[in-house]
């Protein structure tokens, strides 16, 4: 804010306005004119007018803030009940708001009649219900010009229809902007501009799927490219990067041979696509880069100059080259060439550069800490939409390849320079370069400066998945910090991960090999350990109703639990509702407990000054096997004051030896 106001401040002051009167026109003070020279010599300098975007004015707010992680993101509700607190969460929240605007849109649409009153003036077209079309529809040329204009595919390829149908001329100039219409969109319907939240979190969906012929043969775009008696180039170069789009290689290769024999002058773009199929095109790596070569002398021949397009197009089909030595003496080539020719590189260059050196069998490669040497401290926009793909493969050559966490925090701080975030992908994308991050930092740097990057993000910025959570716990295990124990079990509940056998048994094991030394860090795992419990009960519970996953109560896991119960030694009830499920259930749960729970439950039964449960514990252990109940009974016959039923019953589960020492003393 001080920001804007210093430079608001730098603005030239306006002048009085003065009427004829010689008065302000806002005031009554009268203004004595002093000489006519001195007005003859003051002049009005009107700036020159500076366009201005409909969201300066908030970036220009927004600047003087600055970005805090630590905020949820806006479009999130600022009320911590309503804050989604997981992965699963996030999404359903953001999807839940786009559904809510696309059942809005979908009432007005059917009930049009309704809504047939213009708040706005000049009236907002997309407020309105939009234009149903169907086979009896009454059409023009402009009905077809407004469709491909506002990107409604199927609508103007009806309308099409319906004006050849009827015998109406569609001028030359829109047939064209229909065949690119469909080529680029291949006859489907495209997903809204303003359904950001769906875009968001379908494209890391979308993207799996790619590689394959989706292009949709005989349909219109070919229709309206043979009806054309007079081809020109335009014509060919949008089918053809249509083709080459949805991987319909084999007429795109076609197409471009009948224009090499036409000598039809194709466009840098059509070239680019060309090139990108090229893997698809030849099988051997050899025939692949021959071919590449040979567009490349196309283009030359054909007086067009490649731009970074180009440029990344052939580094895409370098990265399908097998092996380690051509496919980097290639790329290198490739750059420096492009360099030659004043073409600068774009994410996706340098993406691809890290996919050809930084292979996950290869020898290690430092590439990464060039490129980074080269590109540190810059901005970037969008070329190329796999620029998206620079980041997380960076963050994962820093992970897997190198191991190298200093690199790591380098590609983080150019990501979070300027406007680079931008650049991050999509959800799927930002959720695998945390995790790769927070993996290289949680290896490499002291757990205590871990925990900073941790609070830091955690978990507004990123949802820590169960693999990252164990490796944290791991790391705390190591390094006996076991203080971090309550916030990573909080963590857990809302991150949804208390269904992860795996981390609840590292999560235990831990506070069992790590005993606190102070009260009320026990006091903190006891109630850990029974809130654990009370979970998977509930879990338990639901899983029959619902056919929902939860975590099978095994000895061990149970055992675990009823120790550190034992530990806090204030809450026997709860201690005896772990037992019990052990002991009437036992024929259910898989495995035994260990021993050192058993121990510790028949200690908190004779502290507690309960025979008859100490002894049925003590039944528990010796129809288990356990080895150590011949101990547990001796313990129970020295600690406590037993009657004779005790004492028989103890004999028959143990034997009499137990019963020796004390029938010494009694003679």
């Amino acid at each position: 804010m001080n920001n804007l106001c210093r430079s608001v401040s730098k603005l030239p002051a306006l002048p009085a306005f003065r009427i004829a009167t010689g008065k302000r026109l806002f005031g009554t003070q009268t203004v004595r004119r002093q000489s006519t020279s001195t007005e003859s010599k003051e002049k009005i300098v009107i700036p020159a007018r500076i366009e201005r975007g409909p969201t300066d004015i908030l970036n220009a707010l927004s600047s003087t803030v600055g970005y805090d992680p630590t905020a949820p993101h806006y479009k999130y509700h600022d009320d911590p009940y309503l804050m989604p607190m997981s992965n699963v969460g996030k999404k359903t929240f953001a999807m839940a708001q786009e559904a809510g605007r696309k059942a809005a849109r979908w009432i007005r649409q059917e009930n049009a009649k309704l809504f047939r009153h213009q708040e706005a003036d000049p009236p907002i077209p997309a407020f309105a219900p939009t234009m149903v079309y169907t086979e009896e529809s009454q059409v023009e040329e402009t009905d077809l010009r407004r469709l491909i204009e506002n990107v409604e595919v199927q609508d103007a390829i009806l309308v099409y229809n319906l004006l050849k149908k009827n015998n109406i001329e569609v001028s030359p100039e829109l047939k064209q902007s229909l065949l690119e219409l469909v080529c680029f969109f291949n006859h489907e319907e495209s997903l809204e501009e303003e359904y950001i939240e769906e875009r968001w979190f379908r494209q890391g969906v979308t993207e799996k799927g790619r590689q394959r012929k989706t292009w949709k043969d005989f349909e219109l775009a070919e229709q309206l490219f043979h009806e054309v008696e007079e081809k020109r180039p335009e014509h060919y170069c949008v089918l053809i990067r249509g083709m080459a789009k949805y991987y319909q290689v084999e007429k795109a290769w076609a197409l471009y041979q009948e224009t090499i024999e036409k000598k039809v002058l194709l466009d840098t773009t059509t070239f680019n696509s060309l090139l990108q199929i090229a893997s698809f095109l030849k099988e051997s790596y050899d025939m692949r880069w021959d071919l590449v070569c040979e567009v490349l002398t196309t283009m030359k021949n054909q007086g067009l100059r490649p731009n970074v397009g180009t440029l990344n197009a052939v580094l895409q089909t370098i990265t399908t080259i097998g092996g380690y030595n051509h496919p980097r003496s290639y790329a290198l080539k490739t750059l420096a060439e492009f360099k030659k020719l004043g073409v600068e590189p774009s994410l996706a260059s340098w993406y691809y550069m890290l996919a050809i050196f930084c292979r996950e069998r290869g020898p290690t490669s430092h590439i990464l800490h060039d490129i980074m040497n080269e590109i540190e401290g810059k901005e970037f926009g969008i070329v190329d939409p796999k620029d998206t793909f620079f980041f997380v493969t960076a963050m994962d050559v820093c992970r897997n390849h190198l191991h190298d966490k200093d690199l790591a925090k380098r590609v983080n701080k150019l990501l979070h320079h300027k406007d680079n975030y931008n650049l991050i992908g999509d959800s799927y994308k930002e959720s695998i370069y945390y995790r790769h991050f927070f993996m290289v930092l949680c290896s490499t740097e002291p757990l205590e400066t871990f925990m900073e990057t941790y609070h830091l993000l955690v978990p507004n910025v990123y949802i820590p998945e169960p693999s990252v959570i164990e490796e944290i716990l791991k790391s705390i295990d190591v390094n006996c910090a076991i203080e971090h124990v309550p916030l990573l079990w909080s963590h857990m509940i809302q991150f949804d991960h208390t269904n992860r056998e795996n981390l609840l048994l590292l999560l235990l094991q831990i506070m069992i090999t790590n005993p606190p030394k102070t009260p009320e860090l026990v006091q903190k795992f006891t109630a850990i350990a029974w809130d654990m419990y009370t979970r998977l009960e509930e879990q338990s519970a639901l899983a029959g109703t619902r056919n929902q996953k939860s975590v099978a109560l095994s000895g061990a896991l149970l055992g675990d639990i009823l120790l550190l119960v034992c530990r806090g030694r204030e809450e026997f009830e709860k201690a005896q509702t772990i037992f019990e499920k052990l002991n009437t259930e036992q024929n259910a749960i898989v495995g035994d407990p260990k021993v050192e729970a058993m121990r510790s439950f028949i200690q908190f039964c004779i502290d507690e000054r309960k025979p008859s449960l100490a002894i049925g514990a003590l039944q528990y252990c010796a129809e288990n096997g356990f080895p150590e109940s011949a101990e547990l009974g001796r313990n129970i016959v020295r600690s406590l004051t037993l009657d004779e039923v005790h004492l028989g019953k103890i004999k028959r589960l143990v034997g009499a030896e137990v019963l020796k020492p004390v029938e010494e003393v009694a003679k």
